[in-house]
Parts: C-alpha cells; sequence; structure tokens
C-alpha cells in the first residue's frame, strides 16, 4: 500500500478511525470507573475492526477481513464480556486508590502524545513519509502504548491493569493494521488467543485477591510467596 498515493478520501477514514481510537483511550485514561474503561475499550475494539476492514478493502488483502470479524468478535465482544463479569464478580466499581489523579494523567499523556508526534514525524521524515498516513499510524501507535504503560502505573485495581495491557497491544495491533497489512493471518489469529488468555489469568487473579487478602488492588501484592 502506497501511502503518498491515497486518495483523500480513503486518508481520512484512516485519520479519523485511528484519532478516535486514540481519544477512546484518554476516555480511560481520565475515568475512574471501571464501566468507563470497558465501554470504551469495546468501542476501540470495533474502530480497529473498522479499520482493519477498510485497510482490507482498499489494499487488497481479503484475509483483514476475517481478522477484522475476529478483531470485533474477539475484542469487542468476547473479552469485554469476560472482563464484564470479572467486575460484576467484584465488590468494587469504582478506582477508589490511585497514584495519580485522573487529570494529572490526561496532562501526562498529552505529553506522551507530544513525544509519540515527535517520534513518528522524524521516523516518518527520514523515510520519506512526512505528511501521509503512515506518521499518524505510528503517531497512534506509539501513543496508545505510552497511554498504555500509564496506566499499567498509576492505577491499581486488576481490572484496570489489565485494559492498560490490552490498550497496549491494541496500540501495537492498529499500527500492524496500517504498517504492515500483509502480516501473516496465522500470527494476528495467535495474538488474539493470547489475549484471552491473558484476560483469564488476570480473571483468576482477580478471584485470588478477593479470597486471599479481601480486596481487588494489586497494591496488596507486597511479595512474592514461593
Amino acid at each position: 500500500m502506497s501511502f503518498q498515493s491515497l486518495p483523500p478520501l480513503i486518508a481520512s477514514i484512516f485519520s479519523l478511525l485511528a484519532i478516535a481510537t486514540l481519544l477512546l483511550t484518554f476516555v480511560m485514561l481520565g475515568s475512574r470507573w471501571l464501566n468507563h474503561y470497558l465501554y470504551a475499550f469495546a468501542a476501540e475494539s470495533w474502530l480497529i475492526a473498522g479499520l482493519s476492514a477498510t485497510v482490507g478493502a482498499y489494499a487488497g488483502y481479503p484475509e483483514l477481513y476475517f481478522i477484522a470479524i475476529l478483531t470485533a468478535l474477539f475484542r469487542g465482544l468476547l473479552l469485554p464480556y469476560l472482563i464484564w463479569r470479572i467486575i460484576k464478580r467484584q465488590a468494587v466499581d469504582y478506582e477508589i486508590h490511585v497514584l495519580l489523579q485522573p487529570s494529572s494523567s490526561l496532562v501526562l499523556g498529552v505529553f506522551a502524545v507530544v513525544f509519540a508526534l515527535t517520534v513518528a514525524y522524524r521516523v516518518g521524515f527520514h523515510l520519506d513519509l512526512a505528511g501521509t498516513v503512515a506518521v499518524l499510524a505510528l503517531t497512534v501507535m506509539l501513543s496508545m502504548k505510552l497511554l498504555g504503560f500509564l496506566m499499567l502505573a498509576v492505577r491499581q485495581e486488576a481490572i484496570s491493569q489489565v485494559l492498560g495491557l490490552l490498550i497496549l497491544e491494541n496500540g501495537i495491533f492498529l499500527g500492524a493494521q496500517v504498517l504492515v497489512p500483509g502480516m501473516p493471518m496465522l500470527i494476528e489469529i495467535v495474538i488474539l488467543f493470547d489475549l484471552l488468555v491473558a484476560v483469564a489469568c488476570f480473571g483468576v487473579l482477580v478471584r485470588y485477591l478477593e479470597s486471599a487478602v479481601g480486596a481487588t488492588s494489586s497494591a496488596n501484592l507486597k511479595r512474592l510467596v514461593g
């Protein structure tokens, strides 16, 4: 796919989907309600599925239609449903203890996006891709990775942290759909199933925290027990 020759309409659709995905990440970062995290992640996953289908239609990769369907089903439906069940089982649906308030997290998130934009612009300039969708895709990918790490660092609820991990992976997946649309389909399917395993493991962790310490905050894990 040649980024220089993209029609304006297709470039606008790519840009709109990528920016909307990044904004939903900020919704998660600026909230303390677990349900808000979940709804934003589900919407983000559906947008990435739409992006995959758009890339498949324009770039001539029919396998991306299948990836889009799997993304919508796994990331947009199955994973949110499993996380919703975990939230319903626990007594806490609100982030009580945070290392950084949502407003301060948003400010740090803006700085992270500026840093990602600077890096993406320099990479695009050296690869002669400045002003193309590739720079925006790289910016969104790096931004979501940084915001996912930020959410892992400043949130203490186990659900918040698993969603931070999923944000990080969503960023990588989004960038791969635009920058490397020909990535083997088997690898992408394996990634989707890995996410399912990760959520299942976090579900076990949440149940352990509830039974062992009576709370679901990872701050209660003070030491390793062999």
